[in-house]
């Protein structure tokens, strides 16, 4: 299983994440672009205009604001990108054969920084998807159930992936090091 890269997409920071699921393109593709596959495993509570130009809104994550994003590319069932803040979120799918799909997640980054806290972030989310793709109870990456985000940054920091940015929902004090566990952002 990939535990995520650090790359640069179109000249801009990012960290992608690739999975392959024993599921048709259509099963992964509910999970990742609809309200309901992405409340088993997202973040924030996501609600999607689906279309390109559409309105995007995240709520109810207990380390961000809510806010709203773009919908940049809408293509069923192979290509859904949007903004989030000041990052992008790219979710481009390939169907493997009949019965596999490949999913594809670029954060494109707003800074540098913001990788490792970034790559944890989707580590813990990918666990509960990959969960949630495989029939088991997934509760999403604030629940108790979740895996730990702070070991996942660690290893990142540890590999040399950037670091230093602020972790939302810990203290200024603690962000490099914190212990809060993170979501995408």
């Amino acid at each position: 299983m990939d535990r995520g890269t650090y790359t640069e997409y179109e000249g801009r920071p990012a960290v992608r994440f690739q999975r392959t699921y024993p599921h048709p393109i259509e099963r992964v593709w509910a999970a990742v672009a609809t309200p309901e596959g992405l409340a088993h495993w997202f973040p924030s509570t996501v609600e999607i205009e689906p279309r390109a130009g559409g309105t995007v809104t995240f709520s109810g994550d207990p380390n961000l604001d809510a806010t709203t994003g773009t919908i940049l590319v809408f293509e069923p069932p192979r290509q859904l990108a949007f903004t989030w803040s000041d990052d992008e979120l790219r979710f481009d799918l390939e169907p493997v054969d009949a019965h596999h799909c490949r999913l594809t997640l670029t954060n494109v980054l707003q800074a540098r920084d913001a990788a490792a806290r970034n790559a944890a972030g989707w580590s813990v989310c990918l666990a509960e998807l990959d969960k949630h793709l495989s029939g088991l109870g997934a509760d999403g990456p604030h629940a108790p159930t979740a895996e730990p985000w702070q070991p996942y940054y660690d290893g990142y920091v540890a590999s040399g992936m950037p670091s230093g940015a602020a972790i939302p929902g810990a203290s200024s004090a603690a962000a490099p090091a914190g212990t809060a566990e993170g979501g995408g952002q």
